[in-house]
């Protein structure tokens, strides 16, 4: 005996329960699936007609706007945070965010023909991540129609290329904070290892730094200064420098927390002890601040934040919004833990 269905409540359940199959067969049937058995699915597709079956049919959306983040090195915890921070904002603006990075590092391979591949995706714009750029880059992704938030930039002409958004952090005041805190613990004799001096956030930290020196009427010493990376490998090769002359540092401002993680190997190494006869200041505040031993002394760069504001800019951009600034730069705040005591 047929079962009788009123057509419009017709669900699969009931053409399963009619044909004597899966609910799963008569889905394969329905989409067309090679899997199920010519007379199987002829049997299915007679019920389907005899209960008038029509499939729900959903709405059209349009696709979710997608944006892209590239980043010069993924794997830090440093890039982890920014990307956090892009994420969170995308997810409460339905954006969605695909990531992508500089396998081999050089930025050449940002040609006019990638630019114009991102944009044939049907993507927004770029967020580009402590990458270098140059002037032809940055008219590339224009003439491609992207959007571009550059995230601590390195080479870029800002002040001249008005296309160009940017997010950073206060790095001139993080540098100065770092340093004058050293000053008012005693230290006189402070060392700088700072990053790429084509880095601009290093030059900036850099900056600060020999500001808070010479308010302190101190002169620099060049062989306190140490710009050649943000890696361990650089803080631990450019203290052990420092920590080899005759009249060594007692107190060292390293560009980054992973490069004062290197300092802080540097000082093992040579029997220094810390804070007793080494204080350190680092910079950015990642987890490795919390994990080193002694507790890190940094100042704070709110990253996520910085992750967050670059999505906003890139999305008022493109959507036409007339924007306050095309620099935004967020505070930062020297953080006290063990690293840092006066000089013995």
């Amino acid at each position: 005996m047929t079962m009788q269905v009123r057509r419009d409540r017709v669900t699969l359940d009931a053409v399963a329960q009619e044909a004597g199959v899966s609910k799963a067969t008569v889905s394969k049937v329905l989409n067309g699936r090679p899997d199920v058995a010519p007379s199987t699915r002829a049997h299915v597709q007679a019920v389907l007609e005899t209960l008038g079956y029509r499939p729900t049919r959903r709405p059209r959306t349009e696709p979710r706007p997608t944006i892209t983040v590239l980043f010069n090195e993924f794997a830090t915890l440093y890039s982890s945070q920014v990307l956090t921070g892009v994420v969170g904002a995308a997810q409460e603006r339905g954006v969605a965010v695909v990531v992508t990075n500089l396998v081999d590092g050089p930025s050449n391979a940002l040609t006019s023909e990638w630019f114009r591949e991102i944009a044939s995706l049907g993507h927004l714009g770029l967020i580009t991540v402590t990458t270098e750029l140059d002037d032809g880059q940055v008219d590339a992704c224009a003439d491609a129609g992207l959007g571009l938030v550059v995230i601590d930039p390195v080479e870029v002409d800002l002040q001249t290329n008005e296309s160009v958004l940017s997010v950073s952090a206060t790095n001139w005041s993080g540098g100065l904070q770092a340093t004058e805190h050293l000053l008012r613990l005693g230290h006189r004799r402070i060392g700088f290892v700072g990053g790429k001096p084509a880095s601009r956030p290093a030059e900036q930290r850099l900056h600060g730094h020999l500001a808070a020196l010479q308010r302190a009427g101190l002169e620099s010493d060049p062989e306190l200064i140490d710009m050649v990376g943000f890696d361990y490998e650089d803080g631990r090769d450019g203290a052990g420098r420092m920590l080899d002359l005759a009249e060594p540092p007692t107190a060292i401002v390293a560009g980054c927390d992973v490069s004062a993680l290197g300092v802080m190997e540097a000082s093992r190494l040579r029997g220094v002890r810390l804070p007793e006869e080494l204080s350190i200041v680092g910079f950015d505040d990642t987890y490795a601040a919390g994990w080193a031993s002694p507790q890190l002394t940094t100042v704070r760069q709110p990253i996520r934040e910085m992750g967050r504001a670059a999505l906003r800019e890139l999305l008022s951009a493109v959507r036409g919004v007339k924007l306050e600034t095309h620099h935004l730069e967020l505070s930062t705040a020297l953080v006290v833990r063990d690293s840092t005591a006066p000089p013995r």
